[in-house]
């Protein structure tokens, strides 16, 4: 009988060493994972691979200098969404000056009701699952402010725990939760916006507003 083919972990000692062949298995397993956030963020593959390399090459530096407070997978992504908000901030300043004013008190905050829900259920799943769907999905997640969708992408995307998402962009649990609840509120808004449309166009007789 076969053994299960699994992947043996890496090796932080031999990373910290410079060990290339470990260096280039940890380029292997953590790609996919930086450009799928980089690629949310940025919203532009080519901005996306070019927040993939920077990551590496940052990585490959201090890594000799990695204190293991976190995880290895946390420490990356931690300099990987860095990496992209500081690419976002050069070509997309405006983003930054509409932040929320109440981004550093979420602590307490209160969480607004989104004003228009619409109930999609009896939507076919071909609608709900159309590629016209995902790309109002993608760009809706575009939209979000960059500390809503930093949230949002490492949680609902790459399924970071809410500790590893706290520790990956330096804020609070509790701010975590916050802002995951206003970027999902957020998106569902526009959401019901959309598909409240696609029901109108499909003929169905009433939206019921939930």
């Amino acid at each position: 009988m076969n053994e299960p083919n699994v992947k043996k972990p890496l090796s932080i000692q031999a990373l910290k060493a410079g060990n290339r062949e470990e260096f280039a298995r940890m380029v292997e397993q953590y790609s996919p994972g930086i450009y799928r956030l980089a690629l949310k963020m940025l919203g532009n593959g080519l901005d996306a691979e070019d927040v993939l390399q920077e990551t590496f090459l940052k990585a490959l530096r201090a890594l000799p200098n990695f204190e293991e407070r976190s995880s290895l997978s946390t420490w990356l992504y931690r300099i990987a969404m860095n990496e992209a908000l500081m690419l976002l901030r050069k070509k997309r300043p405006e983003a930054f000056s509409l932040e929320d004013s109440t981004t550093n008190q979420e602590d307490g905050e209160s969480i607004e009701e989104p004003r228009d829900i619409v109930d999609w259920c009896c939507l076919p799943e071909n609608e709900l699952l159309s590629s016209e769907a995902r790309e109002f999905l993608n760009r809706a997640i575009e939209r979000l402010s960059p500390a809503l969708r930093a949230v949002f992408v490492l949680r609902d995307l790459q399924d970071l725990s809410v500790r590893e998402t706290a520790e990956t962009l330096g804020i609070t649990e509790t701010a975590v939760k916050t802002r995951l609840l206003r970027a999902r509120l957020k998106l569902r808004e526009e959401l019901s916006a959309y598909y409240g449309h696609r029901m109108e166009v499909l003929g169905y007789d009433r939206i019921e507003r939930l």
